[in-house]
């Protein structure tokens, strides 16, 4: 090992998600140098001897942390693995984070980790991701942050957060490549199993949204745009569907939906895309005029500008066995 390795503390907290805690464990604990010299030492850290581990909020076992959270003091990068979120982080920690941000360490998240940074206030003012599902909470709870639900990862500097579960593999890689280079990156995949970097952002894995209901929602027409996403529809016959004026209709879409009536004509368009990717063999110009797109070239730069990726390469990545 060199004389001074960087020292990588990665926080177990009660809660946390054990496949979030293991990643830089497995990134920054196998990567190795080309004259075989590990670069980095891995303390995991915790406000207890044993912390209890859990999945998808459920409790399966208990981590014991070799290291208290005073061996934070020593780390150049602090990682902050997915937790349960809906507590705050408690004081120590925030402490710790803090500290470590202003003698310049670098802190970084994976998944809901983000609410301990945010709690921080490390995140305030910046960009910043978690799992999608746990976007909405994290802009509730911090309006002062930048909530990117799209993200992979985000870089901020001395400041890095990942979305959720196996997105903290592309930024601890991405980290390994940011302080050694690529070839020692590319390495460190092959070793865990894993694309050195991944096509697209976390916006392919996010569900359409559900439709709003009660008195003065515009179910009945959202479901009626799905319904005929793939004809040419406009504003104006849009807001004769809904027995309203353009106005109206724009300010309540606003209202319930957080955007436009053509953005959310957009969004149901590349869902149906989607799905037709996945659960069928149609080529691309023909989910494209199915979609509601007219050409495989404005659906290749939708979903370029919408998922980083292309509809072929979404296919082959989210392609359903069985499809016709």
């Amino acid at each position: 090992m060199p004389a001074d390795p960087h020292v990588v503390a990665v926080l177990a907290l009660d809660g946390v998600v054990g496949f979030d805690l293991a990643i830089p464990c497995q990134v920054f604990g196998l990567t190795r140098l080309s004259g075989g010299d590990y670069p980095y030492q891995v303390r995991v850290c915790g406000t207890e001897p044993s912390v209890t581990a859990t999945a998808g909020g459920v409790a399966y076992y208990r981590i014991e942390a070799p290291h208290g959270l005073d061996a934070v003091e020593e780390a150049g990068t602090v990682v902050v693995p997915g937790m349960t979120f809906t507590k705050p982080t408690p004081p120590e920690v925030v402490e710790v984070l803090q500290a470590a941000a202003t003698r310049g360490a670098r802190t970084v998240s994976i998944c809901t980790g983000a609410f301990a940074l945010a709690d921080a206030g490390l995140l305030s003012g910046r960009r910043a991701t978690t799992h999608w599902a746990a976007a909405a909470d994290l802009a509730r709870r911090h309006p002062d942050v930048e909530v990117d639900a799209g993200a992979l990862f985000v870089d901020q500097g001395r400041v890095l957060t990942s979305a959720g579960v196996a997105a903290g593999l592309d930024l601890c890689l991405h980290l390994v490549r940011r302080d050694l280079g690529a070839a020692v990156a590319a390495s460190t995949a092959r070793v865990v199993v894993t694309p050195p970097t991944r096509d697209g952002d976390q916006a392919q894995f996010i569900p359409s949204s559900s439709l709003p209901t009660g008195d003065g929602s515009l179910a009945a027409t959202l479901t009626w745009m799905r319904e005929h996403a793939a004809t040419a529809l406009t504003l104006a016959g849009i807001a004769r569907h809904a027995n309203l004026s353009t106005r109206t209709l724009t300010r309540r879409f606003r209202e319930q939906t957080g955007t436009t009536p053509l953005d959310w004509l957009g969004r149901q368009r590349l869902q149906l895309a989607r799905e037709l990717l996945e659960t069928t063999d149609l080529p691309v110009p023909v989910v494209a005029e199915r979609s509601g797109h007219g050409s495989a070239t404005a659906l290749r730069a939708h979903f370029d500008r919408e998922l980083r990726t292309s509809p072929q390469r979404y296919r082959q990545t989210f392609r359903q066995p069985g499809g016709s």
